[in-house]
């Protein structure tokens, strides 16, 4: 959790292990286990003003979590104190799990649903028994997790930023939490963007939204743009001399005999592999998303 003032850090350097973590996510769940997530948590299912009871406000905000990654059996018991982080949760056998939030969320209760999104998701992986090594990677699955399933956009709403104050929950940046959230509503085609109160949070989701987008449109896709296609041509004219695959770039070329290209999945990211043929047709084995290739 920022401290007021201080500097948040943007832009996309965690992207490889955000993106590793939603091809991970597909691996662990299914293709139709995710299409169960099609509709987010809605604010007012998260709404929390100061007149509401603490205690009952906050295991309420915490069952919405609970029902929506679908914990029935699961029971969250939520504290606070004093720590330096947003929360913490003990993740032992269950049913009972114990969360612990920052007294400052005593009186600013409108981001009580963002910190426990991000808990309640720990819950989730550990009962699906998901995880990376090290602790930094393992926190960016989380996010990652929270976001793609419909809870995390009130993380990236938490993210705010003025002359004199800064917040943001998470340890993806503001850009990060925007593009896993566009990913999101490419997917199911749901718009959170009227959600968000905070500007910042919709600035970062507007620049997450265009990596997303250009993820969709890169060579050998058919709906890839002109300055692609060409650097597209180029490197496949070398690939068919025998020369080897470029360095760097998502596509990279498998001389065979037939001669192939691999890719990421837009969707999911795990690697497709199509012969050089002109246009065709893929569908990704794991997240079966049907892809139109120029070849």
């Amino acid at each position: 959790m920022a401290a007021p003032g201080s500097d948040i850090e943007h832009g996309y350097p965690h992207l490889d292990t955000v993106r590793a973590s939603i091809t991970a996510l597909y691996h662990r769940l299914s293709r139709d286990t995710v299409d169960t997530f099609g509709l987010s948590v809605l604010p007012g299912d998260v709404a929390f003003s100061d007149q509401d009871d603490l205690y009952l406000g906050v295991q309420r905000v915490a069952g919405v979590m609970v029902r929506h990654l679908r914990l029935p059996d699961a029971r969250m018991i939520v504290s606070f104190r004093e720590m330096r982080h947003a929360g913490n949760v003990e993740l032992a056998a269950g049913p009972e799990y114990f969360i612990e939030l920052n007294s400052r969320f005593k009186t600013h209760r409108r981001d009580i649903g963002a910190a426990l999104a991000h808990e309640v998701t720990h819950v989730y992986l550990h009962r699906l028994d998901l995880s990376f090594p090290g602790t930094r990677d393992n926190e960016i699955l989380t996010d990652t997790t929270a976001a793609y399933l419909g809870t995390g956009w009130l993380l990236l709403d938490a993210y705010r930023q003025d002359s004199l104050s800064s917040q943001k929950l998470g340890y993806l940046t503001p850009e990060e939490f925007g593009y896993v959230l566009a990913k999101r509503a490419l997917l199911f085609d749901e718009d959170p963007s009227p959600w968000f109160t905070s500007p910042q949070a919709y600035e970062a989701y507007a620049k997450g939204l265009e990596l997303a987008r250009h993820d969709q449109a890169r060579p050998p896709l058919a709906a890839a743009g002109w300055t692609g296609r060409r650097r597209y041509a180029k490197d496949r004219r070398s690939a068919q001399s025998g020369d080897p695959s470029p360095a760097g770039g998502d596509y990279a070329f498998d001389s065979g005999p037939p001669l192939s290209v691999s890719f990421p999945c837009p969707t999911c990211r795990q690697r497709i592999r199509v012969p050089v043929r002109g246009r065709v047709r893929a569908r990704c084995g794991l997240c079966r998303t049907v892809l139109e290739c120029d070849t």
